[in-house]
């Protein structure tokens, strides 16, 4: 029950299972990729246009957390993207835009995840040495169809 997973780019990623179905606890399950996938694709898109937006970005984060159905196969039923910036004078709206273009044109993770499963984007923007309370805090969320249209 352990693997050594690899890709074109010649890194490895060690797999692994719980002991309670033979495994040794030493590697990454193969469904917490696809979270850590999803994390990983949209904080790239993100960081990458703030700078290009110029944002004296000091600290950055996406967490991301999901439900999962209690029954095999345990697929994801939703998820939540937390986006955590922090630094000087970081423009909400920059924020807001860099987050819509990850989930809507750049990130190819969201994309197809998010056709299986609802997920959430929230954000919060920190002042460089302001402290521990966030000065905005926001939920960006794709627009949804109109029947019809």
């Amino acid at each position: 029950m352990s693997f050594v997973g690899s890709a074109e780019t010649g890194f490895l990623v060690p797999l692994g299972a719980e002991p309670a179905v033979g495994g040794d606890n030493d590697g990454f399950r193969p469904i917490e990729l696809m979270l850590v996938s999803l994390a990983g694709c949209t904080a790239m898109d993100v960081i990458s246009i703030l700078n290009k937006k110029r944002q004296d970005v000091t600290d950055f984060e996406v967490k991301v957390n999901a439900s999962r159905a209690e029954g095999h196969p345990k697929v994801f039923l939703s998820a939540r993207l937390d986006y955590r910036v922090t630094g000087r004078s970081v423009d909400e709206a920059a924020l807001v835009r860099a987050i819509e273009l990850s989930a809507t044109r750049y990130c190819p993770a969201q994309a197809m995840l998010g056709k299986a499963f609802p997920i959430e984007m929230r954000y919060q923007i920190y002042e460089e040495n302001g402290g521990d309370e966030p000065v905005i805090e926001g939920v960006w969320a794709l627009p949804q169809e109109i029947p019809g249209d």
